[in-house]
């Protein structure tokens, strides 16, 4: 039990006797510089002060409350945290949880159990119009617009949509202050931006930073139509549907969701842009829905692998995996394997980039679309139609097929992949049309190293369609050692193509 003090005594003595070596051994010159007589001009200078801007839009910030009647359960249900890991966080009140989040302190709440949303809007015009979220609103019996001075007001809800997060209310009241909107294309990384909003219910509230990035896509809910604006403004509880301003005092975007782990502001906020929402909001106003156009293809991000399967010169673009039939892009001659570049002269960076720009579209709208195919590029006109939600025409990832299909097995051939034919039934239960597809029975070391595995369903290879197991050999026979070949893959219902590159021979 002594043996521990022993050491720190020894310890002790050490560090006792350590100063008289130490200055026995100075230095004589040292390591850096001594400090300039003349402090340095300042590097950064002109940071903004947000005073005279706060002043002057605060009071058109506005605090919502709205109130939900408890439900039964059959009315809907929360996610279960395990469901989501790692979310995008919408933001309701100190009284509502996060969907999918932790639990408040007050315990479960929500549609189901009824309870209070606390949220923050903003006036858009004198007459008492106010945009927020549509989850601040959603499921509410009554909703209420607290003024900046302290005037609380009934708010009716003119509309709202699920897909952008936007909602449109209106209060009874004139000469109201209201805020301006930015242009759309004035957004850029590295500009400072500031929110105003009711974080866990403290009203007027604001918090400051910068742009991080435009255009962000949100895999975590079923948003693609709306690029996001990402910032490190901090937003918590209370902030969603208020405004996110520049330093004109103008609105940028609508404060809406962060990602995090915690369930609370980590550094990376999301925004809707407020040209999305103004283009929701008219709709809202005049027919109380929003109608988004749609081209019927399913596409996928366009990768290295799949650009040098398809001899494309770059990543840039959204692969084309499935064209719906009868959809505005199968009569304008869109095909699967095409890879689309851009959509009237705006180019598609990356498959989420679509997605928004033709939702932005009214229905009935003409679009240039070019698109590259057998080492070209060419040029298609689509006439867009309305988007049907029950149809899936974003981006989609490929799930499992049940395998275990008895057919007649392929021979092999250069991938190694083993196939069988689909019988009649096995086309239908698929979902498949005509003669298409065969099913992989073992797909071999290559392609299974980029995860194909038995019960995918194999249409095509490259841009030509394969029905059988021996049609399947046909087209993979000419495939070298080191060369890509691109699979169009069936799984769970969802269609998209994989890069397969065959194994190179060694001595």
């Amino acid at each position: 039990m002594n043996r521990p003090l022993r050491s720190l005594a020894l310890v002790g003595a050490i560090a006792v006797a350590l100063p008289t070596a130490c200055t026995a051994q100075q230095p004589t010159a040292p390591i850096a510089p001594p400090p300039s007589a003349t402090p340095a001009a300042p590097l950064v200078s002109g940071l903004p002060d947000f005073t005279s801007l706060v002043q002057r839009v605060g009071p058109a910030v506005v605090n919502i409350r709205a109130e939900i009647a408890p439900r039964s359960a059959a009315r809907g249900t929360m996610p279960d945290d395990e469901e989501i890991p790692e979310i995008f966080r919408r933001f309701f009140g100190d009284q509502v949880p996060f969907p999918g989040g932790p639990q408040g302190p007050q315990g479960p709440r929500g549609p189901r159990g009824g309870g209070t949303s606390l949220g923050t809007g903003f006036l858009i015009s004198e007459d008492g119009y106010v945009l927020t979220n549509h989850h601040v609103v959603e499921g509410a019996d009554t909703v209420k617009v607290m003024l900046s001075d302290r005037r609380e007001l009934a708010a009716k809800v003119i509309g709202s949509d699920e897909q952008s997060d936007v909602a449109l209310l209106k209060v009874d009241a004139k000469g109201l202050p209201f805020l301006r909107m930015a242009k759309a294309e004035s957004t850029k990384p590295g500009q400072w931006v500031i929110a105003i909003g009711s974080p866990f219910g403290l009203d007027h509230s604001v918090t400051a930073g910068i742009v991080s990035a435009v255009g962000r896509a949100n895999p975590y809910a079923d948003q693609r139509y709306v690029p996001f604006i990402q910032t490190d403004v901090a937003i918590n509880q209370g902030n969603s549907g208020g405004p996110l301003l520049n330093t004109g005092g103008e609105v940028v975007g609508i404060n809406s969701q962060i990602f995090s782990n915690s369930g609370g502001y980590m550094g990376v906020s999301f925004a809707i842009p407020i040209d999305v929402a103004m283009n929701a909001a008219e709709q809202l106003r005049a027919t109380g829905k929003v109608s988004r156009g749609q081209l019927g293809v399913v596409v996928q991000q366009l990768n290295s692998d799949n650009a040098r399967g398809f001899g494309v010169p770059d990543s840039n673009g959204a692969l084309v995996s499935q064209v719906l039939p009868g959809s505005p892009a199968d009569k304008a001659g869109i095909e699967p394997g095409d890879v689309i570049r851009s959509v009237n002269g705006r180019p598609i960076v990356q498959s989420s980039d679509l997605p928004p720009m033709i939702g932005a579209m009214a229905p009935g709208t003409k679009a240039k679309v070019t698109v590259f195919r057998d080492g070209k590029n060419i040029e298609r006109t689509v006439v867009v139609n309305e988007l049907d939600t029950g149809l899936t025409a974003g981006n989609e990832d490929a799930r499992p097929v049940p395998g275990g299909m008895p057919q007649r097995p392929s021979a092999g051939n250069t991938l190694g992949m083993v196939a069988q034919d689909l019988s009649p039934g096995d086309r239908q239960r698929l979902g498949l049309t005509g003669n298409e597809g065969v099913l992989i029975r073992n797909p071999g070391d290559a392609a299974a190293e980029v995860g194909l595995r038995p019960g995918d369903v194999v249409l095509a290879v490259g841009r030509n369609a394969v029905g059988s197991a021996s049609a399947l050999d046909r087209e993979l026979a000419g495939v070298k050692p080191g060369q890509t070949v691109m699979l169009l893959v069936r799984r769970q219902g969802n269609t998209q193509y994989v890069a397969v590159t065959a194994e190179s021979k060694t001595g």
